[in-house]
């Protein structure tokens, strides 16, 4: 319990912006859009909650876009296929054990993730966007509700992007402020 709570500061994961600028082409220039499943980068697979933060991730992924998945894959195939690929880049999730234990004092659960687009027959990068939530360490007292939040809103948010960006290339929010992102690194 105290090693729980000796962790309990802010999270040092940040976003890079705030804003994700728009792909290279609309998602609609391609006959065919494949979402592969979620994963978790190397450095973050080993750890169960992470793992329960994937599969959280990726049901409200698959509730978010099915519904358009089918309908744009239902078009005519132009020969073109979209490959995109969501990634949890990093991630720091207390458990509901942890916040039950130690409310606040356990900290603020954040999590940063890329979707990559790519055009399956040239390999050439269309996007890259950034989605990035976090729930504060003073929500400790909501037993884990806002920290399982955080999941839920990064994926509407990732959801929201990829549908809005189908149609026409503008981007568009990550989900963190101005006060969440790093500094940028000066050369």
């Amino acid at each position: 319990m105290t090693a729980i709570a000796m962790s309990g500061c802010a999270s040092k994961i940040k976003a890079t912006r705030t804003d994700n600028p728009p792909p290279s082409e609309a998602y609609s220039n391609f006959g065919r859009i494949e979402i592969k499943p979620a994963v978790l980068a190397p450095a973050f697979a080993g750890n169960g909650e992470n793992q329960k933060v994937l599969v959280k991730l990726q049901e409200n992924l698959d509730k978010g876009l099915a519904p358009s998945l089918l309908e744009w894959n239902g078009r005519t195939d132009n020969g073109r296929k979209l490959v995109i690929e969501p990634v949890i880049e990093e991630v720091r999730f207390i458990g509901v054990g942890a916040r039950i234990m130690v409310g606040p004092l356990a900290g603020s659960s954040t999590i940063r993730m890329t979707v990559k687009a790519t055009d399956a027959s040239t390999g050439k990068q269309v996007d890259n966007a950034e989605f990035y939530q976090r729930a504060s360490a003073g929500s400790g007292f909501a037993f884990g509700v806002a920290d399982n939040m955080m999941i839920t809103r990064t994926a509407d948010i990732a959801s929201a992007y990829i549908i809005r960006n189908y149609a026409k290339a503008e981007g568009g929010p990550t989900g963190a402020t101005e006060q969440l992102v790093a500094p940028a690194q000066s050369k």
